[in-house]
């Protein structure tokens, strides 16, 4: 087992490598530039701007720095919020989704194998059908239809839970309902 992880795990390093670099020199095949959209500024300035984020560099130079910078996990600066960078911005969401996601996955986890073991037991009965049609709706309502439709049955129709406001530094459980199911239901 140990072996089968370690041999994904290499695969996955020249995989990424690869669509990294794809992803890369597709971006500069595009026509425009990141700061096309922004304000007319005079040339001078824009040729500031070019050097500092190194677009005046060939797109070697470009990639190879690119590729220097994500080796030692810097994402670079945010074009939206200032004076914050890539890594800060999801550093902050991190705990968040970790909650979520473990939340989800335990749940699932444990409905899944809970769900699976009866639906086992009662072969072929009522109860089996309806574990598989829980399962199946799981599988096939994606969750971008789910949460919408779980906030209106129970957040906005039976007022039983808040439908927003989730705080980072406030994990209150009513909160947490609707999307740990949502994001737990396909995995069941």
């Amino acid at each position: 087992m140990l072996q089968l992880a370690l041999r994904r795990l290499l695969i996955a390093v020249p995989t990424m490598f690869v669509i990294i670099t794809v992803a890369f020199f597709l971006i500069h095949a595009a026509p425009g530039g990141p700061f096309d959209k922004a304000r007319q500024v005079p040339p001078e300035i824009e040729k500031r701007i070019e050097q500092s984020y190194r677009l005046d560099k060939p797109v070697g130079q470009q990639w190879v720095y690119y590729i220097g910078a994500l080796a030692r996990g810097d994402l670079g600066p945010s074009m939206k919020f200032k004076d914050k960078s890539v890594a800060d911005i999801i550093a902050e969401g991190l705990p968040t989704s970790l909650l979520l996601g473990s939340s989800a996955m335990a749940i699932a986890i444990v409905l899944g194998v809970a769900l699976g073991a009866w639906s086992a037991v009662k072969q072929n009965k009522p109860q089996d059908y309806l574990a598989m049609g829980v399962a199946l709706i799981g599988v096939c309502v994606p969750g971008l239809v789910m949460a919408p439709l779980l906030q209106l049955i129970f957040g906005v129709q039976f007022h039983l839970l808040p439908t927003t406001g989730l705080a980072r530094d406030h994990y209150a459980i009513q909160y947490l309902i609707l999307p740990v199911v949502t994001l737990a239901l396909p995995q069941i």
